[in-house]
């Protein structure tokens, strides 16, 4: 974010941000730049992404090529770009904001700076893989797994349910990324459906039983597939896309029990800033992605579930229609502020 000039931020700004710099240090002030003036007629659009340019630069200049709509892309993590976001209100350049989880989405949406998105574009997908106010949509959906030293720990043993990874046999055995997006979301859902106590209380069991901190999925992947971690909690297509074939490493995954915050199927998803509420670029990109390029691009390239009507899924996972999460509204994960400060409570950002 930049640092121009002191800022008192409150409510979900104030806890996004302070995540934003545990997670990110001064990441965000090299995407803050004013943006590139756009050639008289030139059509262009300003996209602020919670997604890593491996994973989506290909698919933008897919979207480039065939709208003829340069678009400017700042990249960061995705707690990063939603606490810019609502830390420049009505002042953003953005006009559109790609998420890696519902619940920033959810949070942007809750302070009023989204806009409603056509009912063309959200009928895309199923409805309980977008917003219920239309405020965002789904793009793919990303399943909540354990990954698992498959030469030290058996497929039978393998933790089904949160409450298991605090068992005492698995002290110093797993990794987790409390600044990642994903395990955020993962411990909004455990707070949706246990309670804030409960969570709470999970929250200082896995401290207690030392977990292994790490940066990212990336990260707590490689730990499982060389030994240094027994456990690891990931979503389904780090393993997925591996470039070896998943099913000869060393680490494997395993879905979570039926209706556990462990079987979790979250989304990434997009919304409209609301200055861009009339912008036929930034309808057109959104458009672009629950669209059967963007969707298979995401199936085959990235290994995440499209979640339009005919695109057939990832190779090597159950299908989405196989995954019994819980019985949780995607929008009910928005409570991110609340998850932060219980994060932040228990020493974990």
């Amino acid at each position: 974010m930049r640092a121009s000039r002191p800022r008192v931020l409150s409510g979900a700004a104030a806890a996004l941000a302070v995540l934003a710099l545990t997670a990110c240090g001064g990441a965000a002030a090299e995407q803050a730049a004013a943006p590139s003036p756009a050639a008289e007629g030139e059509r262009t659009l300003v996209l602020y992404s919670g997604r890593d340019e491996e994973l989506v630069g290909p698919l933008i200049e897919q979207f480039e090529q065939a709208s003829g709509i340069t678009v400017e892309t700042r990249y960061g993590s995705t707690t990063e770009m939603a606490a810019q976001l609502l830390e420049e209100g009505d002042a953003t350049p953005a006009q559109v904001f790609l998420s890696q989880d519902a619940g920033a989405l959810g949070a942007l949406a809750a302070q009023g700076r989204l806009a409603p998105l056509p009912a063309e574009i959200t009928g895309a997908v199923e409805r309980q893989f977008s917003s219920t106010d239309g405020s965002w949509v789904g793009l793919t959906g990303r399943a909540r797994v354990v990954a698992y030293d498959s030469q030290e720990v058996p497929a039978d043993q393998v933790p089904g349910d949160p409450q298991e990874l605090l068992d005492p046999r698995w002290r110093g055995q797993v990794a987790i990324a409390p600044t990642n997006a994903s395990f955020q979301a993962f411990v909004t859902a455990l707070r949706v459906l246990q309670g804030e106590d409960a969570a709470r209380a999970w929250l200082q069991g896995l401290i207690a039983n030392e977990p292994q901190i790490m940066q990212g999925n990336g990260a707590i992947l490689e730990a499982v597939n060389t030994g240094a971690a027994d456990l690891g909690l990931i979503n389904h297509y780090y393993w997925a896309s591996s470039e070896t074939d998943p099913a000869a490493l060393r680490a494997q995954i395993a879905f979570g029990d039926p209706g556990t915050a462990l079987a979790l199927v979250n989304v990434t998803g997009a919304g409209v800033l609301t200055g861009a509420a009339d912008s036929a670029e930034a309808r057109e990109l959104v458009e672009f992605l629950v669209g059967a390029q963007a969707q298979t691009y995401f199936a085959t390239e990235t290994a995440e579930y499209p979640l339009v009507a005919g695109v057939p899924g990832p190779a090597g996972v159950p299908t989405l229609e196989q995954l019994d999460g819980p019985d949780l509204d995607l929008s009910d994960l928005a409570s991110l502020e609340q998850t932060v400060a219980l994060l932040t409570e228990v020493g974990l950002v």
